[in-house]
């Protein structure tokens, strides 16, 4: 029996050479022939190079309702650009189906096949008419083919019936939250950012309308002619109006805490601001004001009814107030003016910076918004491969190829095309082994890894592959594999070739002193032929959805060259 232990398992290659026999230098009788035979060939030749699309039935009878596979299937170069039309039509019969385009590589042509779901819920002889498919810019048509449609008997002396069942109260399903809420507060969230930029926007433009401290209070009191409040007999909200007129225009021009003071305060501070300086008011304005502001107070709080004319007299008196204290106040100096400038450009970049922090946080929230959506529509776990990536995703749901490697050949579908391996046969295995093959893809630290080798022996070996598997699982450990679980059991592919396979996982060791955290799960398969053992290895790191669908379309794709006894 071959011990395995001294044999590096999938580390060498395999290099063969070939012969041509030699010509005959005798001459051919059948020279005159030659011409034809070759015109022949070269029509033949022409023909099948031109055939390169086919198509097929699974069935040529169905019963009614039943489907119909077609299989539409192209033989084409790497450089061929091959389009299927969208407007494929099938009349008299319905297309229930349009599956995806499968795509295989044999002898150094891409063979891409695309399948249609027909059906026909009429008895009777049908025709599938003649399919167009277009390779670079050049169209084929398809052959036509004839199908049968049988109708399903129904035996009703054998078949028993039964009555119609009643029908029957359920309760109804619980009313679900969730999907509504989805939906309802990304919309009360967008209504509410509406809302607010408008308010927004209302209340700038009303400051940027807003006019000068005197200017306004001249207009507020023509405004307050134009009323009917004295005809109508609403004193109280005549003298309102009125004292709020000139309380903000003190309010803006002389004292700030105008409009929160009480009248009696009010004057107590123009007296202040009088014997301080800061404007020079006169005594007798100061008084007229404050009989005003009694004058009101009475009629708002004790209503009292003024005499005939006095409320347009107290109007008057207003105006000539806001004109004197409008001409005491002083002129701001150059010094003022460059400081209030300095102070409008500083408020001008607020405002700006604000604009930029409320444009970005809009931006944010409708992606944030965008985003809360579609993850309600598709699912979380989607919007979380769209915006970070997945790379056993993009490898599930990508092209894949199918092709044989070594020798014997290990026949397999791949999401890539797996690379040749340099590597070398020691001297003392040479005796041994006739040829070995290896081919990867990946490094066994990746999210995903693939290696398939392939053994030739020089000579008949009775191969055990538990001891086979032990020289393996101990190579793997030298390649980086620490802290390794190992489980054993029987394998059989979707074919009925039996085998070994071992799984689990490990810790991938990157460096000398570096060893990744994360546990990579590997799967093995052992096969054994009568005169080859060939190796399947993948090491992916789990993520419970994406690795198992490459897993199990891996397991189920992998097919063996089988050798015979007599070596064909």
């Amino acid at each position: 029996m071959l011990d395995f232990r001294q044999i590096p398992i999938g580390f060498s290659i395999s290099a063969r050479s070939s012969r041509l026999p030699a010509r005959s230098s005798r001459p051919c009788r059948y020279n005159n022939y030659i011409p034809v035979l070759f015109s022949v060939f070269f029509i033949l030749f022409s023909f099948f190079a031109t055939a390169q699309v086919t198509s097929t039935v699974d069935s040529t009878q169905i019963k009614i309702g039943e489907e119909i596979l077609y299989i539409i299937s192209v033989e084409a170069d790497s450089t061929d650009t091959v389009v299927f039309s969208e407007e494929q039509t099938f009349a008299p019969l319905e297309m229930i189906e349009s599956y995806k385009v499968d795509t295989t590589f044999e002898a150094s042509k891409y063979r891409i096949i695309k399948k249609y779901g027909l059906t026909q819920f009429d008895s009777g002889h049908y025709t599938i008419p003649q399919q167009r498919v277009t390779i670079t810019n050049k169209t084929f048509l398809t052959d036509s083919i004839n199908v049968r449609v049988n109708d399903v008997v129904v035996d009703t002396t054998q078949q028993k019936m039964f009555d119609i069942k009643p029908a029957m109260q359920v309760k109804a399903p619980p009313f679900n939250w969730i999907e509504p809420l989805t939906w309802i507060l990304p919309l009360i969230l967008i209504v509410a950012i509406a809302l607010f930029l408008f308010r927004r926007k209302k209340r700038r433009e009303a400051a940027e309308k807003k006019l000068p401290p005197y200017e306004e209070a001249i207009v507020a009191l023509k405004q307050l002619d134009n009323t009917q409040l004295l005809k109508e007999n609403k004193s109280k909200e005549y003298y309102s109006s009125l004292t709020e007129i000139v309380k903000r225009y003190l309010d803006r021009e002389v004292d700030e805490a105008a409009m929160e003071s009480t009248s009696d305060e009010l004057i107590s501070r123009l007296m202040m601001h009088k014997d301080a300086g800061n404007f020079d008011f006169d005594t007798e304005t100061i008084r007229k004001l404050d009989s005003i502001f009694k004058r009101a107070d009475l009629v708002k709080f004790a209503k009292m009814n003024q005499q005939a004319g006095q409320a347009e007299v107290d109007r008057k008196t207003i105006e000539e107030i806001i004109n004197e204290t409008h001409e005491v106040i002083p002129e701001p100096t150059e010094e003022e003016l460059l400081k209030n400038q300095e102070y409008l450009e500083k408020l001008k970049k607020r405002r700006q910076r604000r604009k930029w922090i409320l444009g970005i946080s809009g931006v944010l929230a409708a992606v944030v918004l965008a985003a809360v959506i579609y993850g309600g529509v598709t699912g979380f776990d989607n919007l979380k491969d769209k915006i970070f990536g997945n790379d056993l995703r993009e490898l599930a749901e990508g092209r894949w190829i199918k092709s044989e490697y070594g020798n014997p050949a290990v026949i397999l579908e791949t999401p890539e095309v797996l690379i040749r391996a340099e590597v070398s046969v020691t001297n003392a295995n040479e005796s041994i082994i006739k040829g070995q093959d290896i081919f990867t893809y990946g490094e066994m630290k990746d999210p995903f890894y693939i290696q398939v080798s392939t053994i030739q022996f020089q000579q008949k070996q009775d191969i055990d592959l538990n001891l086979a598997l032990d020289s393996v699982l101990d190579d793997l450990e030298q390649s980086g594999a620490k802290n390794m679980i190992v489980k054993r059991d029987d394998f059989e592919t979707d074919k009925g070739i039996n085998g070994l396979k071992a799984y689990g996982d490990f810790n991938v060791q990157v460096s000398d002193n570096k060893v990744l955290n994360e546990k990579s799960t590997y799967q093995l398969m052992l096969f054994a032929q009568e005169n080859g053992l060939q190796k399947v290895l993948i090491v992916y790191q789990d993520d419970d959805k994406y690795a198992k669908e490459i897993i199990k379309r891996m397991e189920a794709s992998i097919e063996l060259e089988i050798k015979q006894k007599d070596g064909k």
